[in-house]
């Protein structure tokens, strides 16, 4: 839905249907090379698990094309807000940083909790990356729950749209 949307003056949105087509077609979270690309990342990247293990992060950091194709990307649009989907906690994490009003309001506008997130390894994550190299860029993942409802996916599209005007208008 948000892809047929109108958008307000000054805001542009670049969409990507996945950033790892191969666990797309796979229905899994690795990619080809059986690195899950959120560990991948070169900001505080560290070895995690070996290939097989859910959170392998691959032979070093920014190993993998995808994860290539993404920082080329990021380095050129420079981006001042990325959202990142992941599946299935039904949560967006507090911060204290500045996009910590974001988050919140996107928790509240989606339903999700606002709680954080425990129980992995941290390092090597995608939006870390955006908010280190990039700042001021404004990064954070929404961790949605295994299905969407079409009612739950018009909420997500008007939060990304309602916290994108919020960054617009400088309330960030």
């Amino acid at each position: 839905r948000l892809r047929s949307m109108p958008l307000p003056v000054g805001i542009d949105l670049w969409l990507m249907d996945a950033m790892n087509p191969d666990g797309l077609a796979n229905d899994e979270r690795h990619n080809g090379n059986g690195v899950d690309l959120n560990r991948n990342f070169p900001h505080d990247w560290t070895q995690v698990g070996e290939p097989g293990n859910w959170e392998y992060s691959g032979t070093g950091p920014a190993s993998e094309p995808e994860t290539q194709a993404f920082m080329a990307f990021v380095d050129r649009i420079q981006p001042e807000l990325t959202l990142w989907y992941h599946q299935d906690l039904f949560r967006v994490s507090p911060s204290n940083r500045r996009d910590g009003p974001l988050r919140q309001r996107y928790a509240q506008l989606t339903g999700l909790d606002y709680v954080s997130v425990s129980g992995g390894t941290y390092t090597g994550v995608a939006a870390t990356w955006v908010r280190t190299t990039h700042s001021p860029a404004m990064s954070f993942i929404i961790e949605l729950g295994p299905t969407l409802s079409a009612d739950e996916a018009d909420a997500h599209a008007d939060a990304v749209l309602e916290i994108s005007q919020m960054v617009l208008d400088g309330e960030v």
